[in-house]
Formats: structure tokens, C-alpha cells, sequence
């Protein structure tokens, strides 16, 4: 059976590339209901909600034991779930998490900043300035995590198979790669 990680950047598109390809192969999508199940198998709800909150509005700081027991139920529910297979994990440092394990794609999807700007201020229709700010504070947060959690680095190509960058390549396209991609390293694996 096979995984896919998928790290994304905000207004990359990514979300949306995972959504595709789940629905095409038939794969379990696993976004932020991992953030849940983790909160609830390691009874931390309050880290689900300061996880969530990519921007820090709530202001919420869960103690250094619930965030490791959080952690610790992110990593095993991500091998479990890679091992059942057929399964398509969004973010959560899953490029780290599940790195060098077998059946596993780790895919990157990103954009140049500007583009990611336009996206989120037209998605959310705010102004270029308001979306500038986001996604920046999005990018730092999510090298942040990576960097602090897992010592990687958000951007090393060492961590992904395959990078993606949505500038000129819609969903579909992008879902087309990470197809080719896939089926090419089972291959090699086989």
C-alpha cells in the first residue's frame, strides 16, 4: 500500500492538489482531522487549537508535556495510517515524520510569494497588504515548526521526492505529476 506526504505552502494550492489526488486514487485524505485525533488520543485539546491557529489570535501556550504527548500522537497515528496505506497526509511535517519509509511519496507544493499573495487576497478578499502579512506569518510559522519539532529544514529538498511548483501548473496538472510520481516509485521500490 502507499502514502503521500504532502507540505504545502499557504496559497500554493496545495490543499487543493492533495484533495485531487485523493479523490483520484480513492485515498483517505488526512488533513486537519489528524490535528484532532492526535488532540484526542493524547487528551490535549488545547494543542489541537493553538496547532490550528497558524497565526497565533488565540494566544494560546499548551505546557512542554501535552505538546511532546501530542507529537507523540501525531508520529504514531501517521505510521499507523501509513502503514494501513492509501492515504494522503497534508502537512504536519509528515516529509519528516515518516521519512525514509517505504511506499511513501513526499511531495512539496509551492509558488513564488507574490502569486501566493494574489491567491489568498483573492480567496479571502482582503487587501494585498492583509495577505502579504498572512502569508508571511504562515511561512515563518511552518519553517518554525519544522525546524524546532523535527530539526529540518521546511525547504531541503533532501525531504521530498518531488517539488512542485504551481506558478504555471493548475490542480489537475499538478495531481498529474504527483500520479506519475507515485506509480514511478513503487516501481523503483517494487
Amino acid at each position: 500500500m502507499a502514502a503521500i506526504t504532502i507540505s504545502r505552502q499557504m496559497g500554493s494550492m496545495g490543499r487543493q492538489v492533495a484533495e485531487q489526488v485523493a479523490v483520484s486514487l480513492g485515498y483517505r485524505l488526512l488533513w486537519r482531522e489528524l490535528i484532532n485525533q492526535a488532540a484526542s488520543r493524547a487528551q490535549v485539546p488545547e494543542v489541537a487549537l493553538a496547532t490550528i491557529d497558524e497565526l497565533d489570535l488565540l494566544g494560546l501556550r499548551p505546557s512542554v508535556k501535552d505538546v511532546r504527548a501530542y507529537h507523540a500522537a501525531v508520529r504514531d497515528l501517521m505510521f499507523e495510517m501509513a502503514d494501513l496505506g492509501s492515504v494522503v497526509i497534508v502537512g504536519r511535517a509528515g516529509q519528516a515524520i515518516l521519512r525514509g519509509v517505504q511506499g511513501v511519496l513526499h511531495v512539496r507544493i509551492f509558488a513564488p510569494f507574490d502569486l501566493r499573495v494574489t491567491r489568498i487576497a483573492e480567496q479571502h478578499n482582503q487587501s494585498p497588504e492583509a495577505a502579504r502579512a498572512q502569508v508571511q506569518a504562515s511561512d515563518q510559522n511552518r519553517k518554525r515548526y519544522l525546524r524546532h519539532y523535527y530539526h529540518a529544514g521546511w525547504d531541503d529538498p533532501d525531504l521530498y521526492d518531488v517539488m512542485i511548483n504551481t506558478a504555471n501548473l493548475g490542480v489537475p496538472a499538478a495531481a498529474g505529476v504527483v500520479y506519475a510520481a507515485l506509480y514511478q516509485k513503487l516501481q523503483n521500490e517494487a
